[in-house]
């Protein structure tokens, strides 16, 4: 091999080797990611029970997925959720962020105790939650041990306000990770905005709505995908807190596809039930990776 030619064969090995290493996940990736989605796509089509079937039968399963109750309930159902989740979520996350943006002292301590939650799955979550609204040993069984005997909070037994429980079992875990994305926010404000805001005289709700407020908004964007994203995705917190119930109570998106599909033996109608939550999720994700993608160009 001539001297020449070694520099270039250097070259070319040093710009494929990433590419060979990477080459096998992205493989993978392509495979069990993106594979099993357009699997499950055409299963929505087909009339597959407990095994796969390619018999084609259209649009079916959708028809039947939204003739059923269960369905129905499950949509009503995350769109409580969601929304409330959402909603807290985003204002505890922002006042909480507000509260240590104030320079207090402790805030080293604080931030780490209001980020724990989210370290924790949300099986634990689930479960530490349901131990402690029990009515039988939990929150309402603690307060009657101190005496106040007329305390009742059943909400997790309640078929018309278990599904609050849900929401304040996610708000507890998902508020901190919110703070987190705001308080980097107004930590990335420039000081000298604000200060050219008092010297004209702007009080702190004035600073905080007109200049603060708005400058946060790819942090408001974030947290919105975030935690749209977990709620449309909730089932191991659901599984864990209500197992669905009392009844259909609680009944979820997710919840439903995993029964439909592993315990009815209705795979069809199972896979439109995940291609319908696939395309909620896209129709949140598409339009702000374009935004981001755009914004940087």
């Amino acid at each position: 091999m001539s001297a020449s030619t070694a520099p270039d064969f250097r070259t070319r090995l040093q710009d494929w080797l990433p590419k060979l290493v990477l080459a096998p996940s992205f493989a993978v990736t392509i495979l069990f990611v993106y594979g099993f989605i357009g699997f499950t796509v055409v299963l929505s089509f087909t009339g597959s029970k407990m095994l796969p079937s390619f018999k084609w039968v259209g649009w079916e399963n959708y028809a039947k997925l939204w003739a059923l109750p269960a369905w129905n309930t499950a949509i009503v159902n995350i769109a409580i959720f969601a929304s409330l989740y959402i909603v807290i979520c985003t204002l505890v996350g922002l006042m909480l962020a507000i509260f240590l943006d104030q320079k207090i002292r402790g805030e080293g301590v604080l931030r780490p105790i209001y980020l724990y939650p989210m370290a924790l799955s949300f099986i634990v979550t689930g479960t530490a939650w349901k131990w402690f609204l029990d009515p039988g040993i939990g929150l309402e069984r603690v307060m009657h041990l101190w005496g106040w005997e007329s305390f009742s909070f059943t909400w997790i037994k309640d078929g018309d306000m278990a599904i609050y429980t849900i929401v304040i079992a996610a708000v507890w875990q998902t508020s901190g990770f919110v703070m987190a994305m705001f308080l980097a926010g107004l930590r990335g404000i420039d000081n000298e905005i604000l200060k050219a805001a008092q010297i004209d005289g702007a009080s702190n709700w004035q600073l905080y709505r007109r200049i603060v407020i708005p400058l946060l908004r790819p942090a408001f964007l974030s947290a919105f995908v975030i935690l749209s994203h977990l709620a449309i995705k909730s089932y191991d917190l659901v599984v864990a807190l209500t197992g669905g119930g009392p009844g259909r109570a609680t009944e979820m998106p997710a919840t439903f596809m995993y029964s439909y599909t592993f315990t009815r033996n209705q795979m069809g109608i199972g896979a439109s039930s995940a291609v319908i939550m696939l395309m909620t999720i896209a129709a949140i994700m598409v339009p702000y990776l374009y935004a981001e993608l755009k914004e940087k160009k």
